[in-house]
C-alpha cells in the first residue's frame, strides 16, 4: 500500500474507534462520523483520479452529497435531544421512555 492508502485508511480507522470507544456525547460522534465521510470522500475522489475513469467520476460528489444530508440530520437530533433532555450524554437517552 501507498502511504497515502495508509493515511486515510488510518483516518477512517480512527473516526471509527472514535465512534466506537468515545460515546459520551452526541456531537463527538457526529464528528466522527463526518471526519469517516471525509477521509471516504478524499479517498474515493483520489482513486477516480488515479485510474482516469469516467464512469466514477461522479461517485464522489454522490458521497459528498449523502454526506451533508447525513450531517444535517444529525445536528437537526442534536438540537431536538438538547431542548427535550436538556443535555447531549448519550448515557441520558433511553429509547423506551419515548
Amino acid at each position: 500500500m501507498t502511504p497515502v492508502h495508509v493515511s486515510f485508511t488510518s483516518a477512517f480507522m480512527l473516526g471509527l474507534m472514535g465512534l466506537a470507544f468515545h460515546r459520551t456525547h452526541l456531537l463527538s460522534a457526529l464528528l466522527c462520523l463526518e471526519g469517516m465521510m471525509l477521509s471516504l470522500f478524499i479517498a474515493l475522489a483520489l482513486w477516480t483520479l488515479q485510474f482516469e475513469s469516467t464512469s466514477f467520476s461522479t461517485a464522489p460528489m454522490l458521497l459528498l452529497a449523502f454526506s451533508a444530508c447525513e450531517a444535517s440530520t444529525g445536528l437537526a437530533l442534536l438540537v431536538a435531544t438538547a431542548r427535550t433532555h436538556g443535555t447531549d450524554r448519550l448515557q441520558n437517552l433511553n429509547l423506551l421512555q419515548c
